[in-house]
């Protein structure tokens, strides 16, 4: 079975820094696409970035800010936020999707983590 477990959020200041972490098991991602989405109260689902082997793609509201990484190794995707901003505060979602091809929509992906919280403080 198919597993993703995010890990890493927390409160922090304006300005600061996190580090998510995603943990895959169940098989091996490394031809899948890995994703975070993120989802405020009262808003939908909204996608963060994407990666697919060297292929990544961000929302223009992290762009020079957020980074996204993955071990394959590891089975891991990892995000570090930097500049971190009170409208970052979200929980963030970790996604897998199995087509070819780096998608924005919620429903492109296949696997979703639980979801672990980030609040940013102004």
């Amino acid at each position: 079975q198919v597993q993703l477990v995010e890990s890493g959020g927390g409160l922090v200041q304006a300005g600061g820094s996190l580090r998510l972490s995603c943990a895959a098991s169940g098989r091996t991602f490394s031809s899948y696409t890995m994703g975070w989405f993120r989802q405020a109260p009262g808003k939908e689902r909204e996608f963060v970035v994407a990666i697919r082997w060297s292929e990544n793609y961000y929302a223009d509201s992290v762009k020079g800010r957020f980074t996204i990484s993955r071990d394959n190794a590891k089975n891991t995707v990892y995000l570090q936020m930097n500049g971190l901003k009170p409208e970052d505060t979200a929980v963030y979602y970790c996604a897998v999707r199995r087509g070819l091809g780096v998608e924005i929509g919620v429903r492109e992906y296949d696997y979703w983590g639980q979801g672990t919280q980030v609040t940013v403080s102004s």
